[in-house]
């Protein structure tokens, strides 16, 4: 106990769980372990997919008491969630709604609504349309309940409210999961005021901008006094998840792309300037903030949510409980094996349903109608690397030059399969790992802030020096 090194904090929020993940540095590398886990699941509120904040809230402070038991030298906390997703406040901080998840199809008709082209966004901040993207979420809160023009004083994205709840002051907007919301400029790297009037939201709301490795404030007196934590500095690390992970990812070159394979598939580049090019437009090719100034060129795409909707599907349906090792053994041994959805289809955004909506995608497509669990898995498999090839190839085109390498991080990083299919249709080395990149670039954020790392290269040399990789290599196609 005499040398312990210092403890970082991951709080790492996904569609499925959230994971209190602790990194340290000893022997030239850093080491991770898994603090606490809990569910993270959407609940239903007015007919309305939402966020579970109190239990988050109060998962988070029981992972931190986890932490604090386990912990003596814990140094500072970051959070980092999946980017889009907001509450509105009050002057006197209380919500005036309960955030919604992006997954609700409020947004359904909503873009077309909007007094500014879809260009001309883009033009200016380089994010890819979705129809979930903050901008239309906002549109429609703000349509629906016009007192909001009057009463709304905060927009806080899920992370920066975390970390307020964390500081009790931290009222800022961190910098990588704003430019989700398509409203900031990707030249200034700030709020495009012209932007926001045009779309008549109160200005008032949009707080001031943090970047990755700064510090939102302490750990509040009361929390740290329950938890048995310090009043520690609360880091704004890259709070949006993906950039956390790219973050997290030992990327070699600039002929290195990276795949983050988790509930979306996130396949991309990391550049000094945004892309923002009639070509990067008609690809629909977004340009979301990364640390240290970087951008992440990127496509995102419908990912394991699919595979997650797929295992709860089945089991609801059959008398056998399955689990992930079972679809892909399914997958692997389908005798029919030319079925292929297209992943960002509307029938897969919220697809309670998935079987169902697999074998209606395939049959008016012409393809059959697939009838077994290996059928409807090789659907899905085919489906995200067919994707996934495509986008290989946008971003070649608007790079002008060949990508060597495909780094996959994330929990579909394991999917052996879905590597080696990767590697096959791409014709690219893959090289999967670490697994839990989003949290090793969020600590090595926490680890920057505290003058432990000095730069984006060194933490990726770290990370390098610190993982098992594995390499796949392309089978030759004749």
């Amino acid at each position: 106990m005499m040398n312990q090194p210092k403890v970082n904090l991951a709080f790492d929020i996904g569609a499925s769980s959230g994971r209190i993940i602790a990194g340290f540095y000893q022997n030239n590398k850093i080491h991770t372990e898994e603090v606490y886990r809990f569910k993270n699941e959407p609940i239903i509120v007015n007919n309305k997919r939402c966020w579970d904040l109190k239990e988050i809230y109060h998962q988070l402070t029981l992972g931190l008491k986890a932490a604090s038991s386990r912990y003596r030298n814990i140094a500072s906390i970051g959070v980092d969630t999946w980017g889009l997703d907001y509450c509105l406040l009050d002057d006197e901080m209380n919500p005036l709604h309960t955030p919604i998840n992006y997954r609700d199809d409020r947004t359904e008709g909503i873009p077309e609504e909007l007094p500014i082209p879809f260009e001309s966004f883009y033009d200016k901040t380089g994010i890819q349309f979705m129809r979930f993207n903050t901008v239309y979420q906002l549109y429609s809160d703000f349509k629906e309940n016009p007192d909001y023009y009057q009463k709304a004083a905060h927009l806080l994205f899920i992370p920066d409210l975390i970390n307020h709840f964390l500081t009790g002051s931290s009222l800022m907007n961190e910098y990588t999961v704003a430019t989700t919301s398509q409203l900031i400029n990707a030249y200034t790297k700030n709020w495009d005021d012209e932007l926001i009037e045009q779309l008549g939201f109160p200005k008032r709301i949009f707080k001031d901008i943090i970047s990755p490795g700064e510090t939102a404030g302490l750990l509040r007196h009361d929390l740290a006094e329950e938890t048995g934590i310090k009043p520690i500095p609360v880091i704004s690390v890259g709070s949006h998840d993906t950039a956390s992970a790219v973050a997290g990812i030992p990327l070699r070159s600039k002929e290195s792309a990276y795949l983050i394979c988790g509930s979306w598939s996130l396949i991309g580049i990391e550049t000094e300037s945004p892309i923002i090019t009639p070509e990067s437009l008609t690809y629909n090719l977004t340009n979301e903030g990364g640390v240290f100034n970087t951008f992440r060129v990127l496509k995102n795409i419908n990912g394991t949510y699919l595979l997650q909707q797929l295992k709860k599907c089945y089991n609801k349906s059959s008398h056998d409980a399955i689990d992930f090792p079972d679809i892909i053994q399914a997958a692997k041994d389908a005798v029919n094996r030319h079925f292929i959805i297209e992943p960002n289809h509307s029938l897969f955004m919220s697809s309670d349903h998935i079987i169902n909506d697999i074998r209606e995608y395939c049959r008016s497509n012409k393809q059959g109608i697939p009838n077994t669990l290996g059928e409807y898995a090789i659907a899905i498999y085919n489906g995200l690397t067919n994707e996934f090839s495509q986008q290989i190839k946008h971003l070649e085109a608007v790079l002008n030059h060949p990508i060597e390498t495909i780094h996959m991080v994330g929990g579909g990083s394991q999917d052996q399969l879905l590597c080696q299919i990767t590697a096959d249709l791409t014709q690219k080395k893959v090289i999967s790992g670490p697994v839990e990149s989003s949290a090793l670039g969020n600590i090595c954020m926490q680890m920057y802030a505290l003058n432990q790392l000095s730069s984006l290269s060194e933490i990726r040399q770290l990370i390098l020096n610190s993982s098992h990789l594995n390499v796949y290599e392309p089978t030759l196609t004749t």
